[in-house]
């Protein structure tokens, strides 16, 4: 069967799956077969389709929020969590997936492979290295500073963790609006071998195979992991035919868990991935763009694209992203009170792009980016937990971050528009390298103490000091020059020659109450300081001197409730918060009003203020039937916006990926098929409504209100040996902007980037 037919026979099956959904809750009540699975694959986390107990949510859902194992339902935080087989229904390759599934996030790939995250209105857009995340990415509680190798491949998982709101008395570093936490399998859990591999749409091949256990019993145990995805571009490039923005991806883990006594235990794990596809990911064009032909002279228009997976592009050769790295842990566990960790992890990652950022064949605007990267942390933090009324931890921390980018701009055939119809030749080629170093130091510690029975008192402190360095020198050439183009080999001009330094730091406290208001209920109320450090602006035009950017801060405050209802078959929590907002660091695209060249601010711009509400809820309706779902509000304005010249322009602007109401609902069926099989009917829905992906609050990049819906069905062997799913994603094909470029001051047009379209595959999974 053709793969295009493939789509549209699951296409139709995953429709008649949404249609029948709403039945099934009424029928499921009727249900009198006990659960197929009796045994949870999912190591603890919730797998309400599949307990021993199948009318009942599984109560104990352990998390690490708080650098200590708790109940999900007893952390007085806004946090989500997602074991394997939530994982799973989400259909989900990377972390983008979690988008659908969390209130008030927004995660998705951005134009140079990095990971757009935002909470709560809180994020960062741009790429490039010298702007740090607003939301921090932890794997195996190691930060990861850059946002390239951010959007991490699902695989190896025991869990995902979403903490909203600003974590600054643990994590610290840059996690103002939140951080996601990816915590990887230990070697020897669920030991076995589990393998899965399927094919789909776009020529889609992908497989995932994990093997773990016991080397030698009770003392060393291992595991090995490998992922592998490959297929074609979902848009069409009509200059050559080829398609843009493929994948062709492999990452891996290995890992060994060392306990030579109940005492101790040391781990070591190593993780590489690497990404090589043939062609870089190209907008779309959402206005006209013009340009110069440099042989005729002539100007050509090249009309808005009305099919943004039809684009034209002539620089969009390479995309190359590799990162590995290597973290060793060690657990000692000091007397029956007190534990000390230490967690110490070196990392590397290089990206090398082309970039066609004009959506024609012409070099209007081409940017190559060429980045390597090296991070060392080191962490020790002691627990104190004697099983009375505190809990406490305390740590220090150290970073250590250097990242060197060679960049550049061609555009020989730049036609920048006067107004009226006319065009102005105005070509520009420049390159530059930015060197960064970061050294970060911090000293945290949190406590719990019970001040009753029912009453406990929350409370942290973090101090933390970054000293940063900054080299930047820039060239510009004659038009014509090869992209990239000779650097520091006297071809070009220097025009920018910077050499800086300077230092930030920060007290962050939290302090924060709950009461237990019976077995089944808490609430809770916090308050809490974030933190997000300045620097320097990697694209300032300034001849030699620049001046740092402040550090961003946030006054977050937040109510809460977590309840567990129904006997146990609902839980639904809710939250308030309030975001008071300060020096927000935003980029942005003009011209420069004296000379008309394209001028890039990174600056900050002002005061505003989120506030809203959230509120998620999991409902074990019936023997095997698991509806789940999720709302949140935003009202989110700026209160002060200083733009070019010192003028207040809040009242017209919008926050980024800061929709007003976002949400999400799923359903999951599933029951016995004979004595030695079961079947799966599963389908989700994500909404969001108008949203602004860009500082410029541009309407024409403006994501109207739009929904999308995925659906798969399963049929598998009741003790979970194997199983063969069919799936689909995006069923009804909806185009949707994720993220834009306003280049309207200069050169004169906009470009849009789009989600991906409907794609549909099937896999077989098998496990031993």
């Amino acid at each position: 069967m053709s793969l295009t037919r493939l789509s549209q026979t699951i296409s139709v099956r995953a429709l008649g799956t949404a249609l029948l959904l709403g039945s099934l809750t009424a029928t499921a009540q009727a249900q009198t077969t006990d659960s197929p699975r009796t045994d949870s694959q999912d190591s603890g986390n919730q797998d309400l389709g599949s307990q021993a107990q199948p009318d009942r949510i599984n109560d104990v859902i352990t998390v690490t929020a708080r650098r200590r194992e708790e109940s999900l339902q007893d952390v007085p935080l806004s946090v989500s969590a997602f074991g394997e087989s939530e994982l799973e229904a989400l259909q989900a390759s990377d972390i983008t997936s979690l988008q659908n599934a969390v209130p008030n996030l927004t995660l998705h790939t951005g134009d140079a492979e990095n990971a757009v995250i935002y909470i709560r209105g809180i994020g960062q857009v741009d790429s490039l290295a010298f702007a740090e995340p607003g939301v921090g990415v932890y794997l195996d509680d190691v930060y990861l500073a850059r946002t390239q190798g951010a959007v991490l491949d699902v695989f190896d998982v025991e869990r995902v963790e979403v903490l909203r709101g600003p974590q600054g008395t643990l994590y610290g570093r840059n996690t103002i609006g939140g951080a996601v936490r990816f915590i990887s399998t230990r070697p020897g859990d669920n030991p076995g071998v589990q393998l899965e591999a399927g094919f789909g749409d776009y020529d889609h091949v992908f497989a995932r195979a994990r093997i773990s256990g016991d080397l030698t019993e009770d003392v060393l145990a291992g595991k090995a992991a490998l992922f592998y995805s490959s297929r074609d571009g979902y848009a069409t490039n009509e200059v050559d035919g080829s398609t843009d923005g493929d994948v062709d991806r492999i990452a891996g883990r290995v890992g060994f868990l060392l306990t030579p006594s109940d005492e101790l235990e040391f781990e070591l794990t190593v993780d590489a991935a690497t990404d090589q596809p043939d062609r870089s990911r190209t907008p779309a064009r959402a206005t006209q763009v013009a340009g110069f032909d440099p042989v005729s002279g002539d100007l050509v228009q090249f009309a808005p694209q009305s099919d943004p997976y039809q684009i034209r592009a002539s620089f969009n050769d390479r995309d190359d992203l590799t990162s590995w790295g290597v973290t060793g842990r060690m657990r000692w566990q000091l007397n029956e009170a007190i534990s000390l960790t230490t967690i110490t992890a070196l990392r590397r990652m290089s990206y090398d792009s082309n970039l066609d950022l004009d959506g024609t064949e012409m070099e209007i605007f081409e940017i190559f980016v060429r980045q390597d990267a090296e991070q060392f942390s080191q962490e020790i933090r002691a627990e104190y937990d004697d099983g009375g009324a505190l809990q406490a931890t305390g740590g220090v921390y150290y970073f250590q971050d250097t990242d060197e980018t060679f960049n550049g701009l061609a555009g020989q055939s730049i036609a920048l528009p006067l107004g009226g119809g006319a065009f102005l030749p105005f070509p520009l080629q420049s390159a530059s390298t930015n060197d960064q170093e970061t050294e970060a130091w911090a000293a945290y510690f949190d406590a719990s103490y019970a001040l009753s029975d029912r009453l406990r008192l929350n409370g942290g402190l973090r101090y933390t000091y970054e000293d940063k360095s900054f080299v930047r020198l820039q060239e510009l050439y004659a038009p014509g020059t090869p992209n990239p183009p000779p650097f520091q080999a006297g071809a070009g001009i220097v025009a920018t020659d910077i050499e800086t330094s300077d230092d930030f730091s920060a007290w962050t406290p939290r302090i924060g109450i709950d009461y237990t208001v019976s077995d089944t209920m808490m609430v809770y109320a916090l308050a809490s300081r974030g933190f997000k450090s300045g620097g320097f602006d990697g694209r300032s035009n300034t001849p030699f001197d620049a001046e740092p950017y402040d550090p961003e801060f946030v006054w977050s405050y937040e109510a809460g409730l977590k309840s567990t209802l129904a006997d146990g078959r609902l839980t639904f929590n809710a939250a308030l918060f309030r975001n008071d907002y300060t020096d927000l660091q935003l980029s942005s695209f003009t011209a420069n009003p004296t000379t008309g060249a394209f001028e890039a601010q990174f600056t900050n711009a002002g005061e505003a203020v989120i506030q809203g509400l959230e509120a998620e809820f999991v409902w074990q309706a019936a023997p095997g039937l698991r509806i789940n779902g999720h709302v949140g509000y935003m009202d989110a304005f700026y209160e002060d916006y200083i733009g070019p010249g010192g003028v207040d322009i809040s009242d017209d602007r919008e926050l980024v990926n800061a929709p007003e109401w976002s949400g999400g609902l799923a359903g999951t069926y599933e029951w016995a098929v004979g004595e030695d099989w079961f079947a799966t009917l599963h389908a989700d829905a994500a909404w969001r409504s108008k949203t602004y992906p860009t500082v410029s609050s541009s309407e024409v990049l403006a994501q109207d209100g739009y929904a999308l819906v995925n659906a798969f069905a399963a049929l598998g062997a009741e003790d979970g040996s194997w199983e063969v799913r069919a799936g689909v994603r995006n069923l009804f094909d909806e185009a949707y902007v994720t993220q834009g470029f306003d280049l309207s001051d200069f050169p004169g047009y906009q470009l849009a980037y789009y989600g991906a379209p409907r794609t549909a595959d099937i896999r077989l999974v098998l496990r031993r």
